[in-house]
């Protein structure tokens, strides 16, 4: 697939999309958590964002998350199908990548990844950093390990096991093994009808 979009090009589409709707820096700001001045630094792409700022923005923007990564609005109904060892890469959050597996499906209700999650030493004896986002989420460990903390309850999972939670609270992972971890996350929005 596409080599991972670049950051400058997404911020580029945010703003684009932000203008077109009429909405402010601060109302953006508000809908994704951040700060004004954040949301200022991040729509020039002078920084990298993560997983839950994207998110947030396609929610507000009313836009399906692919085409603000991609700029391509997904066109596929009744199936679509990627590859082994294929899906759009995203790369968010420090070594953390994410492969979107049904990006060129429209009208998603969930948006399903693969993740692969580094094994940094350093976070190792560090408080995890919690981040949300509406809807709920469903992780299944493929290989590694995972420390997982939700609302302040930290478990430890392994190959075979399974989250499910409410990702609007705050929650956040580490790789634990020294090879990383990785994943199938499927994000799910809230039906909001």
């Amino acid at each position: 697939m596409d080599a991972t979009p670049k950051i400058p090009e997404i911020a580029e589409r945010i703003r684009a999309l932000r203008e077109m709707c009429g909405f402010t820096v601060e109302e953006m700001a508000e809908a994704t958590g951040v700060t004004a001045e954040e949301f200022s630094r991040l729509e020039t792409g002078t920084e990298d964002f993560g997983f839950t700022f994207l998110y947030k923005c396609a929610e507000k923007l009313g836009v399906d998350i692919i085409e603000i990564i991609t700029g391509r609005d997904p066109k596929l109904s009744g199936f679509s199908l990627v590859r082994s060892g294929e899906g759009l890469p995203i790369k968010r959050r420090e070594g953390f990548t994410y492969y979107h597996l049904a990006p060129t499906f429209k009208d998603k209700i969930s948006e399903p990844f693969l993740v692969f999650a580094p094994y940094i030493p350093e976070e190792q004896d560090k408080e995890i950093h919690l981040s949300c986002h509406e809807g709920q989420e469903f992780d299944y460990i493929l290989s590694g390990s995972l420390r997982f903390c939700h609302e302040g309850r930290t478990v430890d999972v392994g190959p075979g096991d399974t989250l499910y939670y409410d990702s609007g609270k705050g929650h956040g992972m580490i790789a634990t093994s020294r090879e990383g971890c990785t994943f199938l996350a499927v994000v799910m929005r809230r039906d909001t009808e």
